[in-house]
């Protein structure tokens, strides 16, 4: 009956991810970047700055969206009853940091790449998608977690 506005959704999305273990997210971000750059200069072939701090992009948000959902009985009543709106609507959740890690993807396409204005909506596009979809997949595979608050 009382459905939700995008701007709910979104308020909800982002109480959901304020318990988000940012910390952990940075560094698995940081680390995969690293890890993915050094590799291509160890092993034959070019080194690839844009794919590595993409990847490193993605984990980042990744590890955020997903461990914050992760612990839903952890929090004051508001990050617990958004965390709990964010397992039973999985795939509006998940919107939130696939468009997040598009947006930030975006700048390292258009500076890194110099595929132009176009390639780089393109590729951070896909990114971002990508994220969404596994976002929301491993969101799903928690839903049994939450109980309902009162």
């Amino acid at each position: 009956m009382n459905e939700l506005t995008r701007r709910d959704e979104m308020s909800l999305a982002g109480a959901a991810l304020r318990g988000a273990p940012w910390k952990a997210a940075a560094i698995s971000g940081g680390a995969g970047a690293a890890i993915s750059y050094g590799m291509g200069v160890v092993l034959p072939g070019p080194a690839d700055l844009t794919w590595a701090l993409c990847l490193g992009i993605s984990l980042f948000s990744l590890v955020a969206a997903i461990g914050a959902v992760s612990k839903p009985d952890v929090g004051d009543r508001v990050t617990r009853n958004a965390r709990l709106w964010s397992l039973r609507h999985p795939w509006r959740f998940a919107l939130y940091p696939g468009i997040a890690a598009a947006v930030v993807m975006y700048p390292v396409q258009l500076v890194f790449d110099q595929e132009g204005v176009f390639g780089a909506a393109w590729g951070a596009a896909w990114g971002g998608a990508l994220v969404y979809l596994i976002a929301a997949i491993a969101t799903m595979s928690l839903k049994g977690k939450g109980k309902p608050v009162r």
